[in-house]
Parts: C-alpha cells; structure tokens; sequence
C-alpha cells in the first residue's frame, strides 16, 4: 500500500478528548530511513545484529508486549525488504504501511493517517525507533504507568551525565553548559493518537526530530519518564557491537529481559 499525504489537506475528527475508560495502546515504528550515518549498503534498520535484522528486536519486543495491542511498522513505498522477513511470531498485531515520508516526522505522521481507521484519537501511541534494539519490557511498562492518564504524554529519557561543551565554528570551546535540567531524550515516546496527529499536522514536519518536538511546539509540556541507557540508539556502525554485547548479555540465563 503506498500512501502519500499532505498536512494541510488533511481533515479528522479528533477524538483524543473522548478518554476510553479503558486505554488502548498501540505502537508505531518509522523505519523508512537510509540510515546514511551508518555509511553502510543495506538501510541501518536490516543491518545483522545478534543473528537477526536490526528491526527485529523492536519489533518483537513491542509485539510481545501484552498491553500493546497493534504494531505499525512505515516503511518506504519502495521496501521489499520488510515483507520478505519472518514475521509469523507478531501474529494478527504487526501491519506494515508502506507510506513513508522524506522525514522521520513525515512518516510518522503518513503511518497515524495510514492507521485511522484501525486507531481512535483517544488511543495512546507509542513510536518507537527502528534503530533502539535493546529496549526492555520493563521500560514499557513503566512509560504506561507513569503517563496513566494524562492529557499531554511523554517519553522515556535519560539525565545528561556527559560534561557539556558549546563550540565555535572552528571547534574551539566557548563555554560549558550546565547539565542541570538536561535529558537525553529515548524511546518509546507515549501519546494520545488525536494529540500527536494534530500536532504533527500543524508544524514544520522537516524541522520536527522526535514526537515530543511536536508536542511541545503545540504548547504542551510532555512528561520524562526515567528509561534505561542500555536502550541505546544504534547511529553509527561502532554501536553495532555495544547493541550486540547488552542484548547477548541480556540473553544470558539468568537475565531481566
């Protein structure tokens, strides 16, 4: 299915303010980047990793999870990748919608449109992405709980532990920034499917680099809920094998999943 979509053009009726007594969670995974940054010949998102594409770790670990009940993969319109892959473990959950966008913002904001008819406005969405292998179950369950029922949302995040430098163009120091108040943002990043699309929809999708971006563009504040570092972003090719030893090491007998 290829779906291309234009923002402006676009008219919902927005149900996020319908809260279901019983929330429905659902997951979305852009992976219809190139991964360029890997300066690799496959899309970082099929690079091997433990025996397995890359992509599959997120999405089985969100598959498996019990309170997640669909899983939407945005692919390229052009991937036959994907589609040729194992898939049978993930069940009736996982749909790919094969409308990626030129931006990660782009996609996301395709694959919710994409979904309409099978999510509500008041549904929660976690997006998810394709290059966070390592992402444990623990860490969903407490993004779930501690967003309970907010009206706004928020991500998994880290505190910033690094000494920070702000640099001039010839990468000389200018000053250190202060780490207090600093977190490095994660994912899954949790909100409702109305909230998200709406907001998406009404901002810059090329200058938009996560979903909290366009949360707080809209004048929210979205919540940081404390993740793990182990679910580290795979950029480059050196992080190919730091994701490989945590989730070999989380393999182990013995070891918290």
């Amino acid at each position: 299915m290829r779906c291309c979509y234009n923002p402006a053009q676009v008219q919902f009726y927005d149900k996020s303010t319908d809260h279901n007594p019983m929330p429905r969670y659902a997951a979305l995974i852009p992976a219809a980047g190139s991964g360029a940054r890997m300066a690799a010949e496959l899309p970082k998102q099929y690079a091997m990793l433990a025996g397995k594409p890359m992509i599959h770790h997120a999405v089985h670990r969100l598959c498996a999870h019990p309170r997640i009940e669909q899983v939407f993969v945005v692919l390229s319109p052009g991937d036959a990748r994907f589609a040729a892959l194992d898939w049978s473990a993930c069940g009736k959950k996982l749909t790919a919608l094969y409308c990626g966008g030129e931006t990660r913002a782009a996609s996301v904001f395709n694959g919710l449109l994409a979904a309409n008819d099978a999510i509500d406005g008041a549904d929660w969405v976690l997006v998810h992405d394709a290059a966070r292998p390592c992402l444990r179950a623990a860490d969903i369950d407490r993004l779930i709980t501690e967003i309970g029922d907010s009206e706004v949302g928020g991500l998994l995040a880290v505190p910033v532990a690094d000494t920070l430098k702000r640099a001039n163009a010839v990468r000389e120091v200018v000053q250190t920034e202060t780490r207090e108040y600093l977190w490095r943002a994660q994912t899954p990043q949790m909100f409702r499917v109305g909230t998200l699309r709406s907001a998406l929809q009404n901002t810059q999708l090329k200058t938009i680099t996560d979903e909290a971006s366009a949360i707080e563009a809209a004048g929210m504040r979205p919540k940081l809920v404390m993740g793990d570092r182990s679910n580290i972003k795979v950029t480059y090719a050196e992080d190919l094998a730091l994701a490989e030893w945590l989730l070999t090491r989380r393999s182990a007998p013995g070891t918290a999943a």
